[in-house]
């Protein structure tokens, strides 16, 4: 009765009063909420941000990890690529005994030219990788000319005058009868030009065409089997995987040349030995018909 009285004093509607009351409540909680909602909201979006860096991250380390793995494999390729053409060869020159088939003078081309890369590398620094594809060429064409001397002394029927590196007989240069003579040849050319590049490093264009020398080799190395099938007219006893392996060997490699952002010298090496493959596949195609390359197989 004194609330009634109360509340009609004070111009409040019995049946209104409860829900303004509850409203006022209602107001006082949602002000509340209002007030701690930011925070929360806060507390949301930073753990939404930590989500998404923490993702990032993980991202990020995978790509480097793959990227880490892909260059190290790449850089394998180079080092080892470089001599898998050779392995059919050395096989097939090991299986017949005998190595006419195979032009000994692109061994000439492949020492000379890794010895300067080894040289220019001392003034203009490249990558690793290259450094030990030379060492390993090197270790490969030495294999090959001692496999190539040793068939050729064992299919020699008629007595045949010795021939070494020390005569200094001009005519028969790289031609000698003893494995010795090629390793000296070697080392020769391996002193004069360290000597060389030793007094004249500091001089750039002295450096910069030692690089070309080396590559400009390099890139010719198939022209002696080019040649020596010409003047043969046959490619008979040259394997021709290996060819085809240089080919995949050279496209992979000036690719890899122009991803890592070679010296010029190499990309045009490169591009120069992709093309003389090509020709030497050319010569496989060209003397299968022609008529004296079967009476070069009748003379074998």
């Amino acid at each position: 009765m004194i609330k009634e009285t109360a509340k009609a004093l004070l111009g409040i509607e019995p049946d209104h009063a409860e829900e303004k009351a509850g409203l006022a409540q209602s107001t006082t909680f949602s002000s509340l909420e209002q007030k701690q909602l930011p925070h929360q909201r806060n507390v949301k979006e930073g753990d939404n941000l930590q989500d998404v860096v923490s993702k990032h991250i993980e991202q990020a380390t995978f790509v480097s990890k793959m990227s880490l793995i892909l260059s190290w494999l790449s850089s394998s390729v180079i080092v080892v690529g470089g001599i898998l053409p050779y392995v059919p060869q050395y096989r097939e020159i090991n299986r017949t005994d005998n190595a006419e088939g195979f032009s000994t003078h692109v061994c000439l081309a492949l020492l000379a030219a890794n010895t300067l890369r080894i040289l220019f590398w001392f003034g203009h620094p490249f990558e690793i990788p290259l450094l030990v594809q030379s060492v390993v060429m090197i270790l490969t064409m030495f294999a090959m000319l001692e496999l190539c001397v040793r068939v050729k002394q064992k299919n020699s029927i008629v007595p045949v005058k010795s021939r070494y590196f020390l005569d200094f007989e001009w005519h028969y240069f790289w031609k000698w009868t003893d494995f010795i003579s090629y390793i000296e040849c070697w080392a020769t050319f391996t002193v004069i030009m360290g000597c060389l590049m030793y007094f004249l490093i500091q001089v750039p264009i002295f450096v910069e065409l030692m690089g070309f020398a080396a590559l400009l080799i390099e890139a010719t190395l198939a022209l002696p089997q080019f040649t020596f099938n010409y003047k043969k007219k046959s490619t008979k006893g040259m394997s021709v995987n290996m060819v085809l392996m240089w080919l995949i060997g050279d496209v992979y490699k000036t690719s890899y040349f122009v991803v890592r952002n070679a010296p010029i010298q190499f990309l045009v090496c490169g591009v120069v030995q992709v093309c003389l493959d090509l020709l030497i596949l050319y010569q496989v195609y060209l003397y299968r018909k022609h008529p004296y390359h079967k009476l070069y197989q009748r003379k074998i």
